[in-house]
C-alpha cells in the first residue's frame, strides 16, 4: 500500500510490467536405455558427439544384436540431437574388483557414483573396483607404491637373521660433521637413526636392509634432542652413505640405543629408483613416471609423517585401449590421511579414496589395506617410525584413513592389485536387457522436472512380439504422463526382418500396432533400414525410431518444430543403403489408415512418407506438427507463467502475463505456424471465486496450421478455339 500523503505535493508511483519473457524451447533431446558394454548403470548420461558415445558406453557388439541399441543412438545423433543414454541393469552384472580376501569378490554390483558413496565407499570387500559393472574391467591393474624405505643397504654380514637384522629393528650409524648451512666446524655429533622394512639374502649371500630414514639424534653432554628427518640422496644428516658402520638396534632409548649387532656398509642404491609397477608384460620402474612420494605439508604441519603415495591405472591385458601396459591415469602424492584436505584441482594434499573415486574414469576406492592375511597383496607391516625411544608403534597407529595429526602412516611398498570378476549381462557375455530392466531404466524418465527429454526411443525389439508391444506402451504411458514428449516407435523386427512377402509385412505391422495405446504423444513407424556398421565391418537392420526422431530435430534446427519432418522437403532418412519393407500405394494406405507412418524407398533414398501421431481418432493432435507446435507453446509458457506464481491476481499482473505471451503467439504465426490466436486472462475468466482460491486463469485459443497430406491434381481438355474463361 502506497503511504497516505498529509499534505499537498507529487507521489510518484512504478510499476513493472516487464517482469517475465518467454525462453524459446529447442527440442533436440532423445532418451535411450539399452545394455551397454561400458557406462554407469540406471543413470542417464548425457552426450552429444560420436566420440562421446564410445568414450562412455563403449563401442556396438554383435553379441545378442547390441548393436540396434547403440547404433539407433548413434543415428539419432547424426541428425543433431543431444541424446540421454541410460544403461540398464542386468540380474548378473559385477564389477571387476580386487577383493580383500584375495579372490575379487563374486558379487559386487556398484550400479553408479550415488550407489558407490551410499552403499560402498566404506566397504571391506574390496581394495579396487571397477568404475562401473562388466566385464570391461577384467584385467585392469591398479600400481601403487608409498615410501615404505628409502635405501637398500648390501651388508657385509652374510646371515643378517642370525646376527638379529630383522624388520622391525632400528638402524643407526654415528654423526660427526658439520651440517648444512651450520657453520665452519664440528655442530653435530649423534647418529642417524632408521627403521629396517625388509630383510634379503641373494643368492650370492650378499645380505641387504631395506632402511627408512627416521630420525636424527644429537647428543650433547647429557643431552639428547631427536629431529624428524626426511631422506635426501647423498646427505649425510638424511641417509646413509655406501660404506661404513652400522648397529642392529632392538631396544633402548635414543639416548641410549642397545645394539643386537654391529655390520659393515658395503654399498647402497636408492630403493625407490629400484621399483617397478609389476605389470604383466613389461617392466616399468616408478621413478619414470611419478616422483618419490614423501611426507605432505599437510600431514607435516600436523605431526603426521610418510602419508602420501603414488597410484597409476593401468591397462595391463590391453583389453581396454588394444595396447598391453598402457597407462590409463596416475595420481601422485596423494594421501593416505583421512582428513586430507580435498583438492578438485590438485590431488596433493587429497585422500587418495576420496580423490580417486571422485576423479577416475575407471576406478572406484574401497577399503584400506589392513592386517588381516592377504598373501596376494600383501599386508600393512609395522608403522615406519617409532613412538617412544625403540618401541614400535602397534600397526593399527599408522593405519590409513586416519587423521593426519600425530599419525606416522605405515608403508607396503610396491603393490599391485589385478582386477577381476567382471561380468556383463550373462555369464558368457551376453548384451539381452530384459523388459522389467528397461522399464526401470526408462522409468527415470517419468518425471520431467528430474530430466529434460523431448523424445523417447524405443531401440531395438525385445525377444517376442508380446514383449515389444508391453515395451511401446510403456513408452507411451511416459510421454502421455510428461506430456512434454513424443515416444517414437518401430515395430517388432520379425515382423518385417527377412519377411519375403510385403503382404506379409504389411499385416504383421498392422497388427502389431494394433495393440498400443491411443496417443499423440507417440509416433509409429513402418520399418527397419540396413546401414554400415564400421565398428565391426558388416551391414545390420536397424530400427528407424533413432531417425524419425532425429527427422523431428533436423526439422526444429533447420526449420521449426511446427513444419512437418516428413517428405523429401524434410523426411530423408540418413545412412540407409535399403529398407527391410518397402510398402506400394495401398499398402501405404493400409498403414496410414492405420496411424502408421510408411517409409519409403523413392529415388534418392529412403523418406518418411507420413505425419501422424497414435492417436486413433480424428483431432488436429493427430498430426505430428500439431503436437510439436503444442508441446512446444505448452512448454514455453509453462515457463513463462511461473514468473507470476505468488503476485497478485489483479489486472496489473494479468495484463503483464498477456503482455508476455501475446509476442510470443505472434512470432509463432509470422514464422506459420499458427493461424490465428487469442489470450483471455482478465476478470472474465479470474472471477471472485477464483480470485479467491488463489488461483491465476488463461485461455489461450490457439488455430494451429496443417501440413498438406493429400494433393489433388485435376487436368481438363478443352476443345479447340474455346477461352479458358469459358470453361471454368
Amino acid at each position: 500500500m502506497a503511504t497516505p500523503q498529509l499534505s499537498p505535493g507529487v507521489l510518484v508511483r512504478e510499476l513493472d510490467l516487464t517482469v517475465g519473457r518467454v525462453e524459446n524451447v529447442v527440442d533436440t533431446t532423445g532418451a535411450l536405455a539399452g545394455p551397454f558394454r561400458l557406462g554407469p548403470v540406471e543413470e542417464p548420461i548425457r552426450i552429444t558427439s560420436q566420440q562421446q558415445y564410445i568414450d562412455n558406453f563403449g563401442k556396438p557388439l554383435s553379441t545378442d544384436r547390441q548393436y540396434e541399441y547403440w547404433m539407433t543412438g548413434s543415428e539419432f545423433l547424426s541428425y543433431g540431437g543431444v541424446l540421454s543414454i541410460t544403461r540398464v541393469d542386468g540380474d548378473t552384472l559385477n564389477n571387476a574388483n580386487a577383493g580383500t580376501d584375495e579372490a575379487s569378490s563374486s558379487s559386487l554390483k556398484i550400479k553408479n557414483f550415488d550407489d558407490y558413496e551410499s552403499a560402498y565407499s566404506e566397504s571391506t570387500e574390496y581394495y579396487y573396483a571397477a568404475r562401473n559393472p562388466g566385464a570391461w574391467g577384467n584385467g585392469i591393474k591398479v600400481c601403487q607404491i608409498d615410501a615404505q624405505a628409502d635405501q637398500r643397504l648390501t651388508l657385509n654380514t652374510a646371515n643378517p637373521a642370525g646376527a638379529g637384522v630383522t624388520v622391525g629393528y632400528g638402524v643407526t650409524m654415528a654423526i660427526n660433521t658439520v651440517l648444512a648451512g651450520s657453520g665452519t666446524t664440528s655442530v653435530f655429533t649423534g647418529y642417524l637413526k632408521g627403521i629396517i622394512t625388509g630383510v634379503s639374502t641373494d643368492s650370492s649371500g650378499s645380505s641387504t636392509v631395506d632402511v627408512k630414514v627416521v630420525s636424527r639424534v644429537h647428543q650433547s653432554g647429557t643431552g639428547t634432542t631427536v629431529t624428524n628427518v626426511d631422506y635426501e640422496p647423498n646427505n649425510m644428516g638424511a641417509s646413509f652413505p655406501s660404506s661404513g658402520t652400522i648397529s642392529i638396534v632392538n631396544s633402548g632409548t635414543d639416548a641410549s640405543p642397545t645394539s643386537s649387532a654391529t655390520t659393515s656398509v658395503t654399498a647402497q642404491v636408492d630403493w625407490y629408483d629400484q621399483q617397478t609397477l609389476g605389470l604383466t608384460n613389461s617392466t616399468v620402474l616408478w621413478k619414470s613416471i611419478a616422483p618419490r612420494p614423501r611426507t605432505s605439508n599437510y600431514a607435516s604441519i600436523r605431526g603426521g609423517r610418510f602419508d602420501t603415495m603414488n597410484i597409476a591405472v593401468v591397462d595391463d591385458n590391453g583389453g581396454i585401449t588394444g595396447s598391453e601396459s598402457n597407462i590409463l591415469e596416475k595420481y601422485n602424492g596423494v594421501s593416505k590421511a583421512k582428513d586430507a584436505t580435498f583438492d578438485a584441482a590438485n590431488p596433493v594434499r587429497s585422500y587418495y579414496k576420496k580423490y580417486i573415486s571422485n576423479h577416475s574414469a575407471y576406478i572406484f576406492v574401497g577399503d584400506n589395506p589392513s592386517t588381516d592375511a592377504d598373501t596376494s597383496h600383501g599386508t600393512v607391516p609395522a608403522p615406519l617410525g617409532f613412538s617412544t625411544n625403540y618401541t614400535a608403534n602397534t600397526i593399527s597407529a599408522g593405519l590409513w584413513g586416519q587423521d593426519a595429526a600425530s599419525i606416522v602412516f605405515s608403508g607396503i611398498g610396491p603393490v599391485s592389485y589385478t582386477m577381476a570378476g567382471g561380468v556383463d549381462y550373462s555369464a558368457s557375455g551376453g548384451m539381452s536387457a530384459s523388459l522389467g530392466n528397461l522399464k526401470n531404466a526408462y522409468e527415470l524418465y517419468s518425471n520431467k522436472d528430474d530430466e529434460s527429454v523431448d523424445f523417447l526411443l524405443m531401440g531395438p525389439s525385445c525377444s517376442s512380439e508380446l514383449e515389444s508391444q508391453a515395451k511401446a506402451n510403456l513408452l507411451i504411458s511416459l510421454a502421455n504422463s510428461r506430456k512434454d514428449c513424443i515416444a517414437v516407435i518401430s515395430p517388432h523386427r520379425a515382423n518385417v526382418v527377412y519377411v519375403t512377402s510385403s503382404t506379409t509385412q504389411t499385416t504383421n505391422v498392422v497388427r502389431f500396432f494394433s495393440a498400443l495405446t491411443s496417443s499423440s504423444f507417440a509416433v509409429f513407424d513402418s520399418g527397419y533400414k540396413y546401414v554400415y556398421d564400421r565398428f565391426n565391418d558388416e551391414f545390420r537392420y536397424l530400427p528407424c525410431n533413432g531417425d524419425i526422431a532425429g527427422l523431428m530435430v533436423r526439422t526444429g534446427i533447420n526449420a521449426f518444430p511446427w513444419f512437418s519432418p516428413a517428405g523429401q522437403q524434410r523426411g530423408a532418412l540418413n545412412n540407409a543403403v535399403k529398407l527391410a519393407y518397402n510398402p506400394d500405394k495401398d499398402q501405404r494406405d493400409t498403414l496410414y489408415s492405420s496411424r502408421i507412418n510408411p517409409i519409403v524407398s523413392q529415388g534418392s533414398g529412403p523418406i518418411l512418407f507420413g505425419d501422424k501421431t497414435g492417436l486413433s481418432y480424428a483431432s488436429a493432435f493427430d498430426r505430428i506438427n500439431v503436437r510439436r507446435l503444442f508441446i512446444t507453446v505448452e512448454t514455453a509458457l509453462e515457463s513463462a507463467a511461473q514468473s507470476q506464481l505468488f503476485e497478485i491476481n489483479d489486472a496489473d499482473t494479468r495484463d503483464n502475463f498477456v503482455n508476455i505471451v501475446t509476442p510470443f503467439l505472434r512470432d509463432i504465426q509470422a514464422n506459420r505456424g499458427i493461424e490465428n490466436f487469442k489470450v483471455i486472462c482478465d476478470a472474465s475468466n479470474n472471477t471472485p471465486d477464483v480470485i479467491d482460491n488463489n488461483e491465476f486463469r488463461a485461455d489461450i485459443f490457439i488455430q494451429p496450421t496443417r501440413s498438406i497430406n493429400y494433393i489433388s491434381l485435376t487436368f481438363i481438355a478443352t476443345r479447340s478455339g474455346i477461352t479458358f474463361s469459358e470453361s471454368v
